[in-house]
């Protein structure tokens, strides 16, 4: 048995901040924005852009692009943001009754901007085990910008994070665009370093923390984290990479397209470096920052829009989240031989 990717489909708010907004936000100088952070603009979300409303246009794209019929669809996996549009809610069901995937049953799955990755491990597995699930949907939104204080410097690396929602159908023995073996690794000596301080258990919301401004994303020791991330961040992005290759029957000498998240321009050139890619094959999102786990549908559609993934090719989709975790998933893209 082997699942392809039958579709994808990505939803892209119409409003942005460029560089120079968020110069003006940030107080950097525009070229930093544009060549440390690696940004040109990022999509923001509009009135009507909440989180899972984002991904069911996205799974819709993907469900026109793949022709088939809703009730095709046996599982719904949201793989969207846990900020959504309520607390204590699934987000899967709500996509279920507007898609109108009537005999679809569903539920969410969170691992931060890992999720994707760690969705396509979960679903092929189940389709592996469970007869009736032939036809997969991952699809959800991202909008965890809205948690940046832009002020506050300890959050600077996630100055790129943007809005937007991406969609994913895999299909059971589909003879083309196959998943193959995936890599994870979790670390949880990070898991406590990047949060969002209060409106937990922990520290209840309350006015006075609203007013203060602790509603929001920070960095509890961002000297500690840095020393102890930064090196140990690069490793394991080649790790999950190198991993998922082997697993899969590849090297890195094998490599067509690296579909990567958005991240500063040195680190996204250094991970290409090691693995001896040229910087066509890959796509860097300077256009888009950081729309979460989306960053691998929105690059495999790029790649295919600007002939950078062809029949044939070894894809290699790479994701990492707060928390932290590092993934990685090898895709044999065209039809099988």
């Amino acid at each position: 048995m082997a699942v392809g990717i039958l579709s994808t489909g990505m939803y892209i708010p119409d409003t942005y901040f460029d560089a120079e907004q968020l110069a003006e936000m940030t107080g950097l100088p525009v070229e930093v924005v544009r060549t440390k952070l690696g940004i040109n603009r990022i999509p923001v979300p509009g009135r009507d852009d909440h989180t899972a409303a984002m991904g069911i246009r996205a799974a819709r794209e993907a469900i026109r692009k793949a022709g088939i019929d809703p009730k095709e669809i046996d599982l719904i996996i949201y793989i969207g943001e846990e900020h959504k549009e309520y607390p204590l809610w699934t987000a899967a069901i709500k996509m279920q009754e507007e898609l109108g995937a009537h005999h679809a049953w569903g539920f969410d799955a969170a691992m931060r901007c890992g999720t994707t990755i760690m969705a396509m491990k979960v679903a092929t597995a189940l389709m592996e085990t469970d007869p009736d699930i032939r036809t997969v949907l991952l699809a959800g939104g991202y909008r965890n910008g809205d948690f940046i204080d832009y002020r506050n410097e300890r959050t600077r690396f996630m100055f790129n994070l943007a809005a937007g929602g991406g969609a994913m159908i895999l299909r059971k023995d589909l003879g083309r665009n196959t998943v193959l073996q995936g890599e994870i690794i979790t670390d949880g000596s990070f898991s406590e370093d990047v949060v969002v301080p209060v409106g937990g258990t922990m520290q209840p919301l309350t006015e006075e923390s609203l007013r203060d401004g602790l509603y929001r994303l920070d960095v509890l020791d961002p000297e500690g984290m840095k020393m102890r991330l930064e090196q140990r961040s690069m490793e394991n992005f080649l790790k999950v990479i190198r991993g998922s290759l082997a697993k899969s029957g590849y090297t890195d000498a094998d490599i067509d397209y690296l579909g990567i998240l958005h991240m500063k321009r040195s680190a996204h050139d250094y991970v290409l470096g090691q693995l001896g890619l040229s910087e066509e094959q890959s796509v860097y999102l300077d256009d888009y920052g950081h729309i979460g786990q989306f960053d691998q549908i929105l690059s495999l559609e790029l790649a295919e829009q600007q002939g950078r993934l062809k029949d044939g090719d070894v894809a290699v989709l790479v994701s990492a989240g707060i928390g932290y975790a590092w993934g990685a998933m090898t895709v044999r893209w065209g039809p099988e031989r």
